[in-house]
């Protein structure tokens, strides 16, 4: 360490004497009668709210030690205005431990705004909230309700937060969720692993103005029955689909229909099935699903720039869902398997065998595995459709008008010609290809409807997709590396980029590392 900067330490008038007269008190205290008699949870209590009281003034103390040590500096704004104005000024910062006083130097020109050198050495946030506070709210509001995570906030920190507050704190904690992504690199994996591609839609309920036109056009125009409760058939009209998609890596798993079928299933095949790796799962409820759609693709094209590996698209058929599927690997060039998520086909399975034998039989039971295993064999969603209509035939007479359509909608679906041909499941199985959206349909209620669809939620556009964003980087597990990036996307943001070329001066004396201060 150097004189000067060993000198400029030591003028300061004795550091952290506050903290350490504090822990003083402390001991005094915990050698007393009276906590030599407290219960355990009294002891806790009283040492974990004298412990952050500890932190709150060492932190205090640091800077106001820093404040000592910082000397003027040249400082020239982005503008090109050099402030030549400087005097001592001072901001408050609510932290993890308690409010703390940042004392530092203002540096200022008449007409601009004023230029803080210090803030940026430390990256202070822009508003009353640390980093800290900003990253506890981040992380709970992934999993826990506004007025939880404002409890949660006072009860660990003290901070006394508000609802409007939260929001306005998680949506800036997930402004650089886009761009963390798109700095990803390839994948070091194999080159026969399989580069998985899934989209699907969950309802979130928002607020009347932040729903999709159509949508909101019909809440406005209809007229329900009833005042206090919808009549079969009606529909709120009141939620906007947020898209969610998945990419992931795994390795083929070659099977056989034998294996797929429950009754028929084999335990040791399913215990050799490949886990995904580098999964990544997202939603947006504001952007449109074209968009996430292309993003999914962009995201497996850094996963494998040289397109050396098998692409597979699992989608549940919805027919503009295909056209964006087709129209994105067309603007990438990249060949695709698409295949009709098999789940989807099943259900449309069960309403026909609902629909011909009644509610949870036996018999619509077996019916559904041989109608099953023959798809899984070679059979066509065309050839399945004929199958159902000859039943709908024979049983005619048992079928009532609800029936009767549950059938037309099943045959429908399953012989429509589109997506028959990404129903080849036997030469799937027999690639090693994932015929389910389980990935993708387990995001849509983890990650979707666990969290948004709490009873008498509302959502805003910018709150769902900002606890859409944090919760997707929890479930992909990159909150941690992804808040690294952001804290350095905020000095960047709200430092360099107010200072001249970017560079911001440095306050503070250059001191040598390694070397202690003796006091």
């Amino acid at each position: 360490m150097s004189t000067s900067y060993a000198k400029k330490i030591a003028e300061v008038q004795s550091p952290f004497a506050r903290a350490r007269a504090h822990s003083a008190e402390v001991e005094v205290t915990l050698s007393g009668s009276k906590m030599m008699t407290a219960s355990h949870a009294d002891l806790e209590a009283f040492a974990t709210k004298a412990g952050r009281e500890w932190a709150r003034l060492l932190i205090e103390e640091h800077l106001a030690m820093r404040a000592a040590l910082e000397h003027v500096v040249p400082v020239v704004g982005a503008d090109g205005v050099k402030r030549e104005l400087v005097r001592d000024s001072e901001r408050h910062l609510e932290t993890v431990v308690g409010t703390v006083a940042v004392p530092r130097k203002t540096y200022q020109a008449r007409g601009c705004e004023d230029r803080h050198p210090m803030d940026a050495a430390l990256n202070l946030p822009v508003e009353l909230f640390s980093h800290g506070v900003r990253e506890m709210v981040a992380k709970e509001i992934a999993r826990a309700s506004f007025e939880e995570v404002i409890e949660l906030v006072r009860d660990y920190s003290g901070a006394q937060i508000a609802k409007r507050q939260v929001e306005e704190l998680i949506v800036r904690a997930a402004r650089d969720f886009d761009a963390f992504y798109e700095r990803r690199g390839a994948e070091a994996r194999a080159a026969d692993d399989l580069l998985v591609i899934s989209t699907d839609a969950k309802g979130i309920v928002v607020r009347r103005q932040d729903l999709r036109e159509a949508t909101r056009l019909a809440a406005e125009q209809s007229a329900h029955k009833l005042e206090t409760r919808l009549t079969p058939g009606e529909k709120r009209n009141r939620k906007r689909m947020a898209q969610v998609a998945t990419v992931y890596t795994v390795a083929p798993w070659v099977r056989t229909a034998a294996d797929v079928v429950h009754p028929l299933r084999d335990k040791a095949v399913e215990a050799a099935r490949p886990a995904p790796h580098n999964k990544r799962v997202w939603a947006s409820v504001e952007k449109h699903p074209r968009r996430i759609i292309r993003e999914a693709f962009e995201d497996a094209l850094r996963r494998d720039p040289q397109r050396r590996r098998r692409w597979v698209v699992l989608v549940d058929g919805e027919p503009k869902q295909l056209r964006a599927v087709k129209a994105e690997a067309r603007r990438l060039g990249v060949k695709v398997t698409v295949l009709v998520d098999v789940v989807h086909v099943l259900e449309y399975i069960w309403k026909a065998a609902r629909a011909l034998f009644g509610e949870s039989c036996s018999e619509a039971e077996e019916w559904v595995s041989y109608r099953l295993f023959a798809l899984l064999t070679g059979s066509s969603g065309g050839e399945l459709a004929r199958t159902i209509r000859w039943w709908a035939k024979k049983r005619a007479s048992s079928l009532d008008e609800a029936a009767r359509k549950a059938i037309a909608n099943a045959c429908g679906y399953l012989a429509d010609r589109t997506r028959t041909r990404l129903m080849r499941y036997a030469e799937a199985l027999r690639d090693g290809l994932p015929i389910a959206t389980g990935v993708v349909e387990g995001a849509c209620r983890y990650l979707v409807k666990d969290r948004m669809d709490r009873t008498g939620a509302r959502w805003s556009l910018a709150g769902a997709d900002a606890v859409l964003r944090l919760r997707a980087l929890r479930s992909s597990g990159d909150f941690d590396d992804y808040w690294s990036f952001h804290l350095a996307c905020e000095k960047e943001r709200n430092h360099a980029a107010l200072y001249a070329a970017g560079a911001v001066p440095n306050p503070l004396p250059v001191a040598k590392p390694n070397l202690r201060l003796v006091k």
